[in-house]
């Protein structure tokens, strides 16, 4: 693992998708070597050594989706993926294999576009398991109540303890 790139987007409630107005989404760029091999055990033996469990491969859905009751940490392994954060007007993001994507809880998501060969091991903090929400009328105010009582999460999932997901949320919180 190298010393990563970070970006933060604070992803504010549209009305729609409740995003998180406090926590920042956290882009870690090239955590991981691209071309390592076997890079998604890598990644899956990283997050579990770091309490982020539950997870799986695969992709990003093609349509805006969010979690109302855990965080979820998405470690991409091999090709690129342009997506979407934060509903219909949300932000775009472009990250490749090797970069690890930290979205809070209730920030919507939608992949836009991506390479032939792309693919993600996903996972989420100890103790937490997510709830698929669409943005649908009904939705809220209960998804607003899950997202204020998620806990915060024990370990940065690349980092452990010590990692920057940990400052960076806690700096937030403080605000």
């Amino acid at each position: 693992m190298g010393k990563p790139g970070i970006r933060t987007l604070i992803i504010p409630d549209d009305g729609i998708f409740p995003n998180n107005n406090t926590l920042p989404l956290i882009l870690m760029q090239q955590v991981f070597d691209p071309t390592a091999k076997n890079l998604v055990r890598a990644i899956e033996k990283t997050f579990h050594a770091n309490a982020w469990g539950r997870s799986w491969r695969n992709g990003i859905y093609n349509f805006h989706h969010y979690h109302s009751t855990a965080h979820e940490v998405l470690g991409l392994y091999a090709g690129r993926v342009k997506a979407q954060f934060g509903g219909p007007d949300g932000r775009m993001v472009s990250a490749g294999a090797g970069d690890v994507i930290i979205i809070p809880a209730g920030v919507s998501h939608k992949n836009i576009e991506q390479s032939s060969d792309f693919r993600c091991v996903g996972a989420y903090p100890g103790g937490q398991s997510p709830d698929m929400q669409y943005g649908k009328s009904g939705e809220r105010p209960q998804t607003d109540k899950n997202i204020s009582s998620v806990p915060f999460p024990k370990t940065d999932p690349v980092c452990g303890k010590d990692g920057p997901l940990l400052e960076i949320w806690g700096k937030a919180l403080k605000r």
